[in-house]
C-alpha cells in the first residue's frame, strides 16, 4: 500500500488536483560592489570564527546574504554591526560562494 492509497483511506472525500503547486520565488538581486569584501579569521573565546565585512549595499541585502551563506554551509552565525560572523574557519568556502555571486573578496588573517 503506497502513500496515495493510505491518504485515500484516511480522506475518502478528497479530490486531488492536477495543477502544479506554485512556489514563491524569493530571489533578490544583491548589490555587487567594486571594492572587495574582507573575509578574515579570528579566534573569539578560543573558538574559530570567520568574519565577513565591507559590504557597501543595503543592510537588508547583507542579512539575506548572511542567511544564504549559513544555510549553504550548514553552520551557525550571526549578523552584527555590519559584519557577518560565521562559526568556524570557512574562509575558502565563503570566498568561493561570494565569487560565484560576482563579489570580489580579500583574504585576511593567515
Amino acid at each position: 500500500m503506497d502513500l496515495q492509497d493510505q491518504l485515500k483511506n484516511l480522506f475518502p472525500d478528497h479530490v486531488p488536483s492536477n495543477e502544479p503547486e506554485e512556489k514563491e520565488e524569493t530571489s533578490h538581486e544583491l548589490y555587487v560592489q567594486k571594492e572587495p569584501m574582507i573575509c578574515k579569521f579570528e579566534k573569539r573565546k578560543g573558538k574559530p570564527t570567520t568574519i565577513i565585512e565591507g559590504y557597501e549595499g543595503d543592510e537588508e541585502d547583507f542579512k539575506i546574504l548572511a542567511k544564504e551563506i549559513k544555510t549553504k554551509l550548514s553552520v551557525g552565525g550571526s549578523f552584527k554591526d555590519g559584519a557577518i560572523i560565521i562559526q568556524g574557519d570557512y574562509r575558502d568556502k565563503i570566498m568561493k560562494i561570494l565569487q560565484e555571486k560576482g563579489f570580489k573578496t580579500k583574504r585576511v588573517g593567515g
